[in-house]
C-alpha cells in the first residue's frame, strides 16, 4: 500500500519536473534564438518572424457588416444604416386624460450603434430615454391592401439594458383621411399591433388586429391566444431577436421569434373575443317563473322526530371520573403582577388612567400540576344528537336549473374573411418604457416569405454570426461565469478533483498479499486459506473429476464400439469357414485311400 502511494507521488513529481523542464527548455531556446539573432543577418530574422507568426494561434473569424438589400417587392424597408431619421416623423401630440407634465410625446429617439456591437457600422433606431412617452412613424412606400397576398411584418429588437416594464411592439396604422403622423398618439387608428411587451413577470408577444363590425361599423380589438413557449429569455438575455408575423389570405397566421414558430392559429378560431358573434343569445327579457322548482332534494315531509330525541342535550359534559391532581394550588392565581415592572416616568394618570403592572406567569405554578380553581375536563356527551332534521328525498317536482330561453342574436353576422382588414399606409412605434436604450433595426413589410428570409439572413443573420464568432469557448464561458459567481470555483474544483481522487484511490488502494517465500524468510505465521479459496479449490477439483469421468466414458464407448465391429467381422468370416469345412467333408472331395 505504502509502495503504491509512494509510486503515485513519484509519478506526480516526475510530471511536475517534466513540465518545469519543458518550460526551461523553452526559455533556453528563446535565449539561443536571441544569441543567433545577434549574429545572423536580416534574412534569418525574417524567417524567425515568419515562424513565430505561423506558430501563433489563428485569429477569430471576423464578420464584416454589409447593409441588407431587399431581394423582391417590399412595402416598407428600413435598416437605419444612413445614420439619420430621414423618412421618420416624430410625434408632437399629447395623450388625452393625462397630466400635462407627462402627456407629451417627448421621448428621445436616435440612430446609434448597439452598445456592445460586434458589427461596426450596423446602426439602428434607439429609444434613448425612459419613463416618457415615445412616438415615431413612417409612411409605407405604398398602402397595403388585404386581398390575395400574405402580409409579412418583420423587425429586430434588442433590450440592451434588459426590460423592467415597457413594450417594443409596432403598429400598422390604418389608411384613413384623418391620418396625421405629426399627431400620432395612442388613439390613432391602427389595423395590426405586433411585438413584445413586458411588465413585472408578465412576458407577452402581442398580435392584435382591429376588426370592423359589418353591421355597426364599429371596430373591436381581437387578441391572439397566448403562446405556449417561454418568452422570458427574449427579454433578459440582451441579445438581438427577430420577430416575424405572417398573415395568410386563408386566415391562418404564424408568429416566429428567431425564425422559429412560437404561436400559430386561425383568425376565425384562435382570437379573443371571436371574430363572429354567436347565432343565438339568451333572452334578456326572459324571467324565471315563480313556481319553478330547482331543488333536486327536499326534506321528507312524512318524517317525524323520534320521541327520545333530546335536542337540548349539550355536546360536551364534565368528566365525572376525573380526579384533581395532587399538589394542585387552588389558592394561587395563574398570573400575577410583575414585581420588577416600574411605571414609566411619562405616565399620565389623567390621560392614561391608573397604571397597572403587566401580568406574568405565577412562578409558584411552575413546579405544581396547576393553579387556580380546579375544574373537571370536558368530554363528548354520548347522548348528544343535535338539532333534528328530516332526511332528504328526491324532489318529484324538480325541473332543473332554470336558464333563459335562446333567441336569435340581432347583432349576428358571419365574416368568413377576417383577413381582409382595413388597409394600412404607415408603420409606427408608440411606446412607454421604464428602461432606456431599446434597440430597433431592419424593419421590412412584404408579401413573399423568401424576401423576408433573405432580409433576415443579411441583417439578423450577420448579428448572430458575429455574436457566435465573438463568444468564447466552453472554458472561457466557464471562467467568465466564475468571475460573476465566485462560488462556481468550488464546483469546478470538486468536479475535477473528485474523479482524480477516485482514480488514485482505485489504483493505489490494492492490498498486496505476502508470498509464500516471504513467510519462509521469517517465523511469521502464515494465514489459513479462506473459506472462499477452499470452496474454489473444491469446485476446481470436482470439475477435474467430472472431466476425467467424461474422458473415461468416452474411452469406454470407443472400446465398446470397436469390440462390436470386431464381432461383426468375425460373424462375417464364420459362415465362409463353415462352408469350406462342409465342402471338404463331402464324399466327392475326399481323396482315395492308399492301401
Amino acid at each position: 500500500m505504502e509502495l503504491k502511494w509512494l509510486l503515485c507521488v513519484t509519478l506526480l513529481a516526475l510530471g511536475i519536473l517534466a513540465v518545469q523542464a519543458h518550460d526551461m527548455d523553452e526559455d533556453n531556446d528563446a535565449d539561443d534564438v536571441v544569441d543567433i539573432e545577434d549574429d545572423l543577418d536580416d534574412g534569418i530574422e525574417e524567417v524567425e518572424e515568419s515562424k513565430s507568426e505561423t506558430s501563433s494561434a489563428p485569429p477569430a473569424p471576423k464578420v464584416t457588416y454589409r447593409p441588407p438589400v431587399p431581394t423582391g417587392e417590399v412595402y416598407f424597408v428600413e435598416s437605419f444604416d444612413k445614420g439619420t431619421l430621414d423618412g421618420w416623423i416624430l410625434s408632437r401630440a399629447k395623450k388625452d386624460d393625462t397630466d400635462d407634465e407627462i402627456a407629451k410625446y417627448d421621448g428621445k429617439w436616435e440612430v446609434q450603434d448597439m452598445k456592445e456591437t460586434k458589427l461596426p457600422g450596423d446602426k439602428g433606431l434607439v429609444m434613448v430615454t425612459r419613463a416618457k412617452h415615445h412616438a415615431i412613424s413612417s409612411k409605407l412606400s405604398k398602402p397595403f391592401v388585404f386581398d390575395t397576398k400574405p402580409l409579412i411584418i418583420q423587425y429586430e429588437v434588442n433590450f440592451q439594458n434588459g426590460i423592467e416594464c415597457g413594450g417594443a411592439y409596432v403598429k400598422l396604422l390604418s389608411k384613413t383621411p384623418e391620418l396625421n403622423l405629426d399627431q400620432f398618439h395612442d388613439k390613432t387608428p391602427y389595423t395590426i399591433m405586433f411585438g413584445p411587451d413586458k411588465c413585472g413577470e408578465d412576458y407577452k408577444l402581442h398580435f392584435i388586429f382591429r376588426h370592423k363590425n359589418p353591421k355597426t361599423g364599429k371596430y373591436e380589438e381581437k387578441h391572439a391566444k397566448r403562446p405556449d413557449a417561454d418568452l422570458k429569455t427574449y427579454f433578459t438575455d440582451k441579445k438581438t431577436h427577430l420577430y416575424t408575423l405572417v398573415l395568410n389570405p386563408d386566415n391562418s397566421f404564424e408568429i416566429l421569434v428567431d425564425q422559429t414558430v412560437v404561436n400559430s392559429g386561425n383568425l376565425l378560431n384562435d382570437m379573443s373575443p371571436p371574430v363572429n358573434p354567436p347565432r343565438e343569445i339568451e333572452d334578456p327579457n326572459d324571467q324565471k317563473p315563480e313556481d319553478w322548482d330547482e331543488r333536486p332534494k327536499i326534506p321528507d315531509p312524512d318524517a317525524v322526530k323520534p320521541d327520545d330525541w333530546d335536542e337540548d342535550a349539550p355536546a360536551k359534559i364534565a368528566d365525572e371520573n376525573a380526579v384533581k391532581p395532587e399538589g394542585w394550588l387552588d389558592d394561587e392565581p395563574e398570573y400575577v403582577a410583575d414585581p420588577d415592572a416600574e411605571k414609566p416616568e411619562d405616565w399620565d394618570e389623567d390621560m392614561d388612567g391608573e397604571w397597572e403592572a403587566p401580568q406574568i406567569a405565577n412562578p409558584k405554578c411552575e413546579a405544581a400540576p396547576g393553579c387556580g380553581t380546579w375544574q373537571r375536563p370536558m368530554i363528548d356527551n354520548p347522548n348528544y344528537k343535535g338539532k333534528w332534521k328530516p332526511p332528504m328525498i328526491d324532489n318529484v317536482n324538480y325541473q332543473g336549473i332554470w336558464k333563459p330561453r335562446k333567441i336569435p342574436n340581432p347583432d349576428f353576422f358571419e365574416d368568413l374573411e377576417p383577413f381582409k382588414m382595413t388597409p394600412v399606409s404607415a408603420v409606427g412605434l408608440e411606446l412607454w418604457s421604464m428602461t432606456s436604450d431599446i434597440f430597433f433595426d431592419n424593419f421590412i413589410i412584404c408579401t413573399e416569405r423568401a424576401v423576408a428570409d433573405d432580409w433576415a439572413s443579411d441583417g439578423w443573420g450577420l448579428k448572430k454570426a458575429a455574436d457566435g464568432a465573438a463568444e468564447p469557448g466552453v472554458v472561457g464561458q466557464m471562467m467568465a461565469a466564475a468571475e460573476e459567481r465566485p462560488w462556481l470555483w468550488v464546483v469546478y474544483i470538486l468536479t475535477v478533483a473528485l474523479p482524480v481522487f477516485l482514480v488514485i484511490l482505485f489504483c493505489c488502494s490494492g492490498k498486496k498479499q505476502p508470498s509464500a517465500a516471504e513467510y519462509k524468510k521469517t517465523d511469521a505465521p502464515q494465514p489459513d486459506v479462506g473459506d472462499d479459496e477452499k470452496e474454489e479449490e473444491k469446485d476446481k477439483g470436482e470439475k477435474e473429476e467430472e472431466e476425467e469421468e467424461e474422458d473415461a466414458n468416452e474411452e469406454k464407448l470407443g472400446s465398446a464400439s470397436q469390440e462390436e465391429e470386431e464381432e461383426e467381422e468375425e460373424e462375417d468370416r464364420k459362415p465362409a469357414s463353415e462352408e469350406e469345412e462342409t465342402v471338404n467333408r463331402s464324399p466327392r472331395n475326399r481323396k482315395p485311400r492308399k492301401d
